[in-house]
């Protein structure tokens, strides 16, 4: 019998976050106004080892669990990553682990990853002109760094990758057309994603949003594009594809076109919270029940309960009065 919430969603998806740091510096994710060097990141002995994220990937399993997608922070700053996904690709029940990264370091870990067994790669590309590259990600890395670590991953075996690109009004909503034309007929699937009010630091206005409508008759205008179904219920991304057959694009809509009804994802943290929601205010610790002792029985009954009692919808109910309440980081426990 499906696990289900308070809205009868299912349980299918757990986003894992193994680190809290990341090398980058986005203004929407980590400015670095906050994060800066007095920033006091989580302690080693704080986060999950590899060993207690593959426990409460099992429960998580147990409780209908079939994809696990590893973020951050930057999951590739986590040392040893490939082990850690290795040891979920051997839970039963387990179909597809992927890995979302800003490619920074991909050019040297992809074979790695692939030969652990990671089924997909999302790698995050805000822009491919060098200085708003440069501007958005506020710490010095490349277009070139990202776009070599997408070739090494293709050349490992990780295609078709999916390339992010946060879509940002006055800042690189100019770029529109040129990443979608850099990526058509590779395979790759580029998905532009509404700028979002994820935690508290990024500054959000609904002024900067460029709506998923506004995205895709843009590109449309260019190369003719047609709607596709989704590939399954829930699907984040809505898929558009180019009448001409070569490829398609996403877009994900969480601000102009809220999916909240379909939600079926978890979010555990770097240190062991469970979150029920990108935008939730508050986690529930996994962390210390699992090091004091709790048997494997003991956690699923908590996941049960935590998941049964959900019943958030943070984007259906967006408003001026929802902006200012407290929500998580989006570096805390990923996109």
């Amino acid at each position: 019998m499906a696990l289900l919430d308070r809205l009868g969603r299912p349980l299918r998806d757990l986003r894992i976050s193994v680190t809290d740091r990341c090398n980058f510096r986005c203004t929407y994710c980590m400015p670095k106004e906050i994060f800066n060097r007095e920033y006091e990141f989580l302690a080693r002995d704080l986060l999950l080892s590899f060993e207690e994220i593959e426990r409460l990937g099992r429960v998580f399993a147990g409780l209908g669990v079939h994809k696990i997608r590893i973020t951050g922070g930057e999951p590739l700053l986590r040392k040893d990553l490939a082990h850690l996904i290795a040891g979920l690709k051997a839970i039963e029940g387990i179909d597809d682990v992927t890995l979302t990264t800003n490619g920074s370091l991909l050019s040297r870990k992809a074979e790695a990853l692939a030969a652990a067994g990671l089924d997909r790669i999302t790698v995050s590309l805000d822009s491919l002109d060098p200085a708003v590259f440069a501007a958005m990600n506020d710490a010095g890395f490349s277009v070139e760094t990202v776009l070599e670590g997408i070739d090494a991953a293709s050349a490992a075996g990780l295609d078709p990758l999916k390339i992010n690109m946060v879509v940002r009004r006055g800042s690189n909503d100019g770029d529109l057309v040129a990443m979608a034309e850099r990526f058509r007929g590779t395979g790759h699937i580029v998905r532009f994603i509404e700028y979002m009010d994820v935690g508290r630091t990024n500054g959000w206005r609904l002024q900067d949003v460029v709506p998923a409508a506004e995205i895709v008759a843009t590109i449309g205008a260019r190369y003719p594009l047609e709607p596709v179904e989704p590939n399954y219920r829930g699907e984040v991304a809505r898929r558009w594809r180019y009448q001409d057959g070569a490829g398609e694009i996403g877009v994900i809509s969480s601000v102009s076109q809220p999916f909240c009804g379909d939600c079926s994802r978890a979010r555990l943290s770097a240190e062991g919270s469970l979150y029920t929601c990108l935008f939730a205010a508050k986690g529930f610790d996994l962390r210390a029940p699992l090091r004091d002792g709790a048997s494997h029985a003991e956690l699923t009954d908590l996941v049960r309960g935590v998941w049964e009692g959900r019943t958030d919808r943070y984007s259906e109910l967006r408003s001026e009065a929802t902006l200012g309440l407290p929500k998580v980081e989006m570096s805390y426990i990923g996109g």
